[in-house]
């Protein structure tokens, strides 16, 4: 069956250099199968599907497929979506803000022109790395302990671990290694950005362990907001910031992270690329 399809680059002004995300907007009957099988094939980092909201609140209700997991939550989804959704007639009740359903409850996303912001969700694990469990985090990294300045889980949804370093330069300079013994982690690292970059904020790179193998996500919503909000808290960071992720991957990402009424809002540029069909 042919329906209709989108692929949207999140969080980058430079077409291309963004997090990419397929999107199929007609995503009602589909089977999970099918929808795994999809987002295994298109080997993106997820692909989404777009279905009738269920809360009556929300203006549309979507699924996340990050190849063979599906998650209820995670930042650049959220917003690739909305995108597509929008640019496809999608017509929010709200002009400035819309609603969207996913496995996390609903999520207002704001609107300003190709500008979008999702309310971060409250982290489902926050606290500090066990000894052990950061121990092994580190000899993946390849780094010691005196760079770390703190740690902590940042649990949003998809799985996330913060680590935080002394700087910018630092971060770009891991090479991570997977040894197979080790488990599943997903690892975000970040150091302060030199104090004259406009902004201010972070350099971030988003690592997933699994089976041997590390797989760096370009641009990452999920683990931004979550980072941020316990920089934030903890005093390391003061927002509004932008974050920067993807230059050891030659992307180009922006975070744009600030507070409002004590809501946490991650946004970034939003631009389709690519519309047609797909045989689903």
């Amino acid at each position: 069956m042919q329906r209709r399809f989108q692929q949207v680059d999140v969080f980058s002004t430079v077409p291309y250099k963004g997090n990419p995300l397929g999107v199929v907007l007609d995503g009602d009957g589909l089977e999970d199968e099918a929808m795994r099988n999809y987002s295994l094939w298109s080997n993106l980092s997820e692909a989404t599907f777009i279905l009738p909201a269920r809360h009556v609140q929300a203006d549309y209700r979507f699924r996340i497929f990050a190849r063979d997991r599906e998650y209820p939550f995670a930042g650049h989804p959220a917003l690739g979506t909305a995108r597509a959704w929008l640019q496809a007639g999608g017509v929010p009740r709200d002009p400035k803000q819309l609603i969207a359903e996913c496995g996390a409850g609903l999520v207002p996303i704001r609107i300003d022109g190709e500008l979008l912001s999702f309310a971060s969700p409250p982290a489902t694990r926050t606290g500090a790395i066990g000894q052990q469990e950061l121990a092994e985090m580190l000899q993946i990294l390849g780094i010691g302990t005196e760079q770390v300045v703190d740690a902590q889980w940042v649990d949003n949804g998809p799985g996330w671990a913060a680590i935080l370093l002394q700087d910018a330069q630092q971060v770009l300079e891991i090479s991570a290694q997977a040894p197979q013994r080790f488990g599943r982690w997903k690892i975000g690292v970040l150091g302060a950005l030199p104090p004259s970059t406009p902004g201010g904020g972070f350099e971030v790179r988003a690592l997933t362990i699994e089976n041997g193998a590390v797989r760096e996500d370009p641009v990452t919503g999920s683990l931004n907001g979550a980072a941020a909000q316990w920089l934030i808290d903890a005093g390391h960071a003061a927002a509004p910031l932008v974050n920067r992720q993807g230059a050891k991957g030659g992307r180009d990402g922006e975070v744009h992270l600030e507070m409002a009424d004590g809501q946490l809002w991650v946004g970034g540029a939003t631009n389709v690329l690519i519309e047609g069909n797909i045989d689903l």
